[in-house]
Parts: structure tokens; sequence; C-alpha cells
């Protein structure tokens, strides 16, 4: 009501139902995450955008909870309100002893960093016990990581197979000297809803206050769980959180292929040709797929993971029309929906048929195929060396991901369907094309970063495919080709050791 007619910082609008119902709730929150333990001792802090539908989130503006003050005694009127760009439009009423001059937060420029680079409605520091402990489990840490966990799921963009990675940085004598450092982890983990700050605590945002409060939840949750896991010597960040091993492991190529490579803290598996024969997925699962996309978009055209994919479809036959790209039909924009369904249905179809390996058409096989997974129309195939390594490999400690053009659902389906089983137990994480494309140096560096060693050459690729051996070479990983049945030739001269099992690893 006020936004639409008043300027945000004009009086009126700072006292306005919406400002005063943010603040209050600041006040309840503060409430809870005492009684939680997070904002004990005048510690830790939070901060809210005003929501208003006429205001762009980037100009909304922030109530923010003071600092060194009893966090569960604080009424509305002890809040701060600054503008978008942070500078103080509305300071509280000093207190008589033996309360403290009002004081606006010391996180104030952390929080300000979460709402520009992030786009947050709001943003929670905790000083909770697990987020500080967590933090010590190891000192040289730059990141806490925790996989298959159900809570997990409550973290922005992850699901229960996912490895949950959190960025630690530095604590230092004032919080304000924070912000370079959180800055530039928040630029590093573009996927990260939260930062640590060693021997501190945690910094948490969300698109709103409840993705942000739930979030919180989740996370300190999940620290509780992986110093009690730490403590019977379990380990958080393998799939079965089995006793904790020394992960500086040494793998060998055996059978007589030359060379050795050692002291490998993960490996990564490309899919088609190397842990699956080529024949289950050109012969069954893009057969699948071309069969039954029609049906699947009839059945789901209405849902928003379908309108989803749709969008992404009509970006890509747009980009293929300006390109000039073989077989690619305009999807007409003002037409019913057998005729758009059918436009898509012959754009997909030339699409499988010309293999692209492009985000928008694996992103729709991997709906289609979990209808066929659930279906049980389809179970995944894997060769029969792979179960047997897997399992002996996770007992070493040594971590397992997955990287294919096929999306992570994909994957995800093929490895949780096995005719062995859900081999998911095994695998720590999977990487798609949305890291970059399977022959760019760059994906590799990518996944370097992503997976936490201290250097490429700390990861194991096997892979049929020679260009794509050649970048991850060219990222510093050591790479193994695999041979299977069915796999295309390679060049004469290609240099790389070659494996035919995985037994052989």
């Amino acid at each position: 009501m006020y936004g639409a007619r008043l300027a945000p910082t004009s009086q009126a609008y700072l006292e306005s139902k919406a400002v005063n119902d943010t603040k209050s709730l600041i006040s309840d929150l503060c409430r809870q995450f005492y009684n939680l333990g997070w904002v004990s001792g005048t510690g830790g802090s939070i901060t809210i955008k005003v929501h208003d539908d006429s205001i762009p989130k980037p100009q909304q503006i922030v109530i923010m909870s003071p600092s060194g003050v009893q966090k569960e005694r604080m009424v509305p009127e002890d809040m701060y309100v600054l503008s978008a760009s942070g500078s103080v439009l509305s300071s509280p009423s000093p207190k008589p002893y033996p309360h403290k001059p009002p004081k606006c937060s010391d996180c104030g420029p952390l929080f300000m960093k979460a709402y520009e680079m992030r786009n947050a409605g709001a943003v929670i520091h905790s000083h909770g016990m697990e987020s500080c402990l967590v933090t010590m489990l190891n000192p040289s840490a730059k990141e806490f990581r925790i996989t298959h966990m159900e809570m997990i799921k409550g973290i922005k963009g992850h699901g229960y197979y996912d490895e949950l990675v959190v960025p630690i940085i530095e604590n230092t004598a004032y919080e304000y000297e924070l912000t370079e450092s959180l800055a530039k982890a928040i630029e590093a983990y573009p996927k990260t809803t939260a930062v640590l700050v060693r021997n501190h605590g945690i910094y948490i945002w969300g698109d709103s206050w409840i993705s942000a409060k739930t979030q919180a939840e989740c996370y300190h949750y999940l620290f509780d769980a992986a110093i009690k896991l730490q403590q019977l010597g379990l380990d958080c960040s393998t799939p079965n959180h089995g006793p904790i091993q020394n992960v500086n492991r040494n793998i060998s190529v055996k059978a007589g292929t030359a060379g050795s490579i050692n002291e490998r803290r993960c490996i990564v598996l490309d899919i088609e040709g190397t842990t699956t024969p080529i024949s289950f997925v050109s012969d069954v699962l893009f057969p699948y797929a071309r069969d039954n996309v029609a049906r699947h978009l009839s059945a789901t055209y209405d849902t928003v993971e379908t309108k989803e994919d749709i969008e992404l479809l009509r970006t890509q036959i747009q980009e293929d029309l300006k390109n000039g790209v073989k077989d690619a039909l305009p999807i007409p924009s003002s037409a019913s929906k057998e005729e758009v369904i059918a436009a898509l249905v012959d754009n997909v179809q030339a699409m499988i048929k010309a293999d692209r390996k492009i985000t928008a058409l694996k992103q729709l096989q991997g709906h289609i195929w979990r209808t066929g997974f659930e279906n049980n129309e389809l179970k995944g195939v894997v060769f029969e060396d792979v179960p047997e390594a897997l399992a002996r490999w996770h007992s070493l400690g040594i971590k397992v991901y997955i990287y294919s053009s096929g999306s992570r659902l994909a994957q995800r389906l093929i490895f949780g369907n096995t005719t062995y089983g859900d081999l998911r137990q095994y695998l720590s994480g999977f990487f798609d094309t949305t890291v970059g494309h399977k022959r760019d140096s760059r994906s590799y560096v990518e996944i370097t970063e992503a997976v936490g060693v201290d250097k490429p050459s700390e990861i194991l690729f096997v892979t049929d495919v020679y260009g794509e051996a050649t970048a991850a070479k060219e990222a510093g990983l050591e790479v193994l080709i695999s041979i299977r049945p069915g796999n295309g030739p390679l060049p004469d001269d290609h240099g790389f050791n070659t494996i035919t099992s995985f037994s052989q690893i």
C-alpha cells in the first residue's frame, strides 16, 4: 500500500505497517534464536529487508538489530532502519543506565555484502556452539563438507545425495574486518548460502526471512550431526558415514599399463563408455526419451518443473535458429497447448538424434527418464566390475564423483536403480554440463575447486573420450582412458594410460 505511493526513505514510509511489522518480527526471531543459543551474550544478529512488491528487492530498505544488547529483551523500537545502500535512516532512542548507548550492528558491512552479492531478503549471524565447534574439527580446513543427510534438502539448491560445501574464513579481532574475506568466499562459492567463521560462528542468508531461518536451522542440525559423528569416529563427508580414514591412499594402474598414480584423494568418473555401456544410453535411454517426450509434456505441461523445461528449450531453440542449426524449428508464441507441444517434440527429437550435449535437452531427458525408472520401465546398467570397485574405493576413504553430460538427476537415477542395487551410497556427488562442457579444461578447474583438493593432480579422471581426457590433463588432473566394448577408437598416439576394467585401478 505505502510502497505504491511513498518513497521508501520518506518519514511516512518509515512509520508504515510494513516497517513496524518487520521490526516486530526481528524482535520475535531474536527471542527464538536466544533460546536456541545462537545469540547469547549479546552476540549474533539478524537483518531483514522490508518486503514491498512495488519496490525492487535491491532498493528495499533494511531493518537491522542493534549491537551489544540483550537480544532476548529487544523490542521493535530498538531496531535500526537502513537504506538499500546501508546508510542509517532511523536510529533507536537511548535508554537509561545500565543500557549502553545504541549502536548499529557490527555485522552491518557483512550483512550488506550478502544483500549486494546474493540479492538476499534476510541475513542471520549466529554464534551457535555447533557453528563454532565445527570449524575446529580440522583447523586447516577451508571448507566444511557433508553428504547423504536428510537435512541437506533444507539448504537451497541441494538434495539428499548432494555434497554440501560451506566455506570457512578465518576470524579477526573486529567483525567489520571480516568483510573482505566474506565477500571473497561468496564470490568463490556461487552455490553457497552461508559462510562459516572459524572459532566464531556463521553468516546465513536467504531469499526471505523464512528461507534464511529454515536454512539456519538445517545448517546447525548438520553441524551438530558432524560433530557427533566425529566423536564416534565416523566421517560425515562420505556417503555411508563410515569410519574416518586416511584419504591419501595410493591408486595404481595394474595389468601391464605404464606408470602409477599416487596419493589420489578423489576419483571422477564419466558414465557412457566408462561405468556404463554406450549401448545402454544409445539403445535404451535415448529411444525412451524420444518415444515418450510427447506423453511427458502433455501430462505435465502445467507443472512448474515442465514450464521451466519449456522455457529452457525456447531459449535454446531461439539460439539455434539464430545460429542456423539444422532441424531447429520455431516455437509458436501464441498457439494452443497441442501446437506448442508438437513443435517442442520436433525440436527435442532432432536434438536427441544429433546427440546434442546441451542443458535444455539433458534436463528434460532426466525428467522423462525419472518417470521410466519410477514405473520400472527402466533399470540402470553398469559394467560388472563397477559395484565392487566403488565399494572398494569407498572403504579406502577415496571420494568418488560422477561427471557426465547427462543431468545430475539422470545420473542419480542410473546409479540409484541399477541391476546391482542402489550404488549412490558410494558416490559423493554429481557434476553435469552446468559446470561446463566436458571438452573444456575450465570445467575440470571448476570441479577441482568444488571437491576441495589442494591440487588438481589429487584427482583421477576416468573417461573413454580422448577430447575429455585431454581437457582434464590440461587442467592438471591425472587421467585414465577406459577401453570398453562398443567404445569408439582412440588416436594411435593418444599418450594416456588405459584400463579395460575398474579392477585394474
